[in-house]
């Protein structure tokens, strides 16, 4: 096994612990986070009715920045729609990722503008 199919074999290991551990219902959305190289992507998910009450993402838009500076901004914008849904209170799932720089500014961003987690 070289070292990317390594890489990507911890990853869905730890992706897969998280989530049998947490789920989002209806009061209590889960906040999914993908970040990639390029773009940082965010979802309020109600796990029981399986669907998506609010979503932010970077692709298609102009944010410039660096991938730290557009995850803060992403994270305002997901905790403003969440008021708007009515969600105060969500549960993170940081999908495998580690809680670090860019993660932490994306949830930082969100707690400032009033999202609980």
């Amino acid at each position: 096994m070289n070292n990317l199919a390594k890489k990507i074999l911890n990853q869905n290991l730890r992706k897969n612990r998280v989530r049998a551990k947490i789920s989002g219902t209806a009061d209590r959305p889960r906040l999914s986070v993908l970040i990639s190289n390029k773009h940082v992507s965010v979802q309020l998910i109600d796990d029981i009715k399986q669907n998506t009450l609010a979503a932010s993402t970077t692709v298609g838009t102009k944010i410039t920045g660096t991938i730290t500076e557009q995850a803060a901004i992403i994270g305002t914008d997901i905790a403003k729609k969440a008021k708007k849904a009515k969600i105060s209170t969500v549960v993170f799932d940081r999908n495998g990722h580690r809680y670090a720089k860019r993660l932490s500014a994306l949830a930082e961003a969100a707690r400032k503008e009033g999202l609980i987690f």
